[in-house]
């Protein structure tokens, strides 16, 4: 592995998103402000978007990780395309109330109790709720609703909205949404990190996971790094991973642009019009010395892990959320039994 080569202590690109990792581009600093902006006012919707992969989750995990909690009460939701009345009950259980059999009437007042009590304790409400681009129509509207919940002059609860491009498109043309959008105090795009950000995001991300400068990067690998990455931090992610290991197969103390050439070019030959590549290139008498030597049996494994665990924790949500629905049904889930 070559976390041990290179005498890292963890992996530095990992794609699960880390606070740890936050790394303050140009776009991402521009987001917390906006973001800082829009909760101190203390009311209405936030919303930033960004291409998959921008970074939003992890700008999640940095804002989580330097709110006071004992002022503010942070409740995240991944939205899936869920009607209004779903979307109440999946803010009652965020807030921990009892949502199993009580009408749309009682949850709507255990809700705003629950707030205003939390008001009352000095402590505001932020609901942040991601994927917000597979949000309907009536769970917008349900949540602009929430949003009219004040005590004493002051908003209950705020709102964050975090989605793909799609939805900034959405939110400023479908004239269905105007009083949402009446509503949204501070709002950002999430750009790609600039070409002269990449050295600085990489050293970073390194440096977190215990890097001593083993191994060494020349410029031209993180133009290259650059250039087949779109700026994009998932990709850059993806990109650096595969790099890292093929650097320590080769046994690498300084990567060069011409690496990241080489590990691009074995990305492309996974496509499935180059199965037939072999999977392994041996160093002939034909070959330059510095021909890298490719074990692309190890690399596709990585990639194809990599690849997976989005996917997987797509599917954990949507099980998670079926064991809700049976539990408030009063159904036993599927495969399990109770204990005599």
């Amino acid at each position: 592995m070559y976390t041990d080569f290179y005498g890292l202590s963890e992996r530095p690109f990992q794609l699960t998103p880390d606070a740890r990792y936050w790394f303050d581009s140009r776009t991402h600093k521009k987001a917390m402000a906006y973001l800082g902006y829009g909760i101190a006012q203390g009311e209405g919707f936030i919303t930033v978007t960004g291409e998959i992969g921008a970074g939003k989750s992890t700008l999640v995990a940095h804002l989580l990780a330097t709110i006071d909690r004992e002022r503010l009460n942070a409740v995240s939701l991944v939205s899936t395309q869920v009607e209004g009345d779903d979307m109440l009950r999946l803010v009652a259980q965020g807030l921990g109330l009892a949502a199993a059999g009580a009408s749309k009437a009682e949850r709507l007042d255990a809700v705003e109790r629950h707030l205003d009590e939390e008001a009352r304790r000095g402590r505001r409400t932020l609901l942040i709720v991601d994927e917000a681009q597979n949000l309907t129509h009536s769970a917008l509207e349900e949540l602009r609703m929430l949003s009219n919940f004040t005590s004493q002059g002051r908003a209950l609860i705020q709102i964050f909205l975090l989605g793909q491009p799609e939805f900034r498109t959405r939110l400023a043309e479908d004239p269905g949404l105007e009083q949402v959008r009446q509503r949204v105090i501070a709002s950002h795009h999430l750009e790609p990190i600039e070409s002269a950000e990449v050295e600085g995001y990489v050293v970073h991300r390194l440096a977190v996971a215990g890097w001593t400068g083993r191994p060494g990067f020349g410029p031209d690998a993180y133009q290259s790094l650059y250039r087949h990455s779109g700026g994009i931090p998932r990709r850059l992610n993806q990109l650096a991973t595969r790099l890292l290991l093929y650097a320590a197969v080769e046994q690498l103390e300084t990567i060069r642009g011409e690496h990241v050439e080489a590990v691009v070019a074995d990305l492309e030959s996974d496509r499935p019009h180059s199965r037939s590549a072999p999977l392994r290139t041996a160093p002939s008498a034909a070959h330059s010395p510095q021909e890298p030597v490719r074990d692309l049996a190890v690399e596709r494994r990585v990639a194809s892990l990599e690849a997976r665990l989005e996917e997987q924790e797509k599917i954990v949500r949507r099980v998670l959320t079926l064991l809700v629905e049976w539990v408030e049904n009063g159904q036993q889930a599927p495969g399990y039994t109770n204990a005599a």
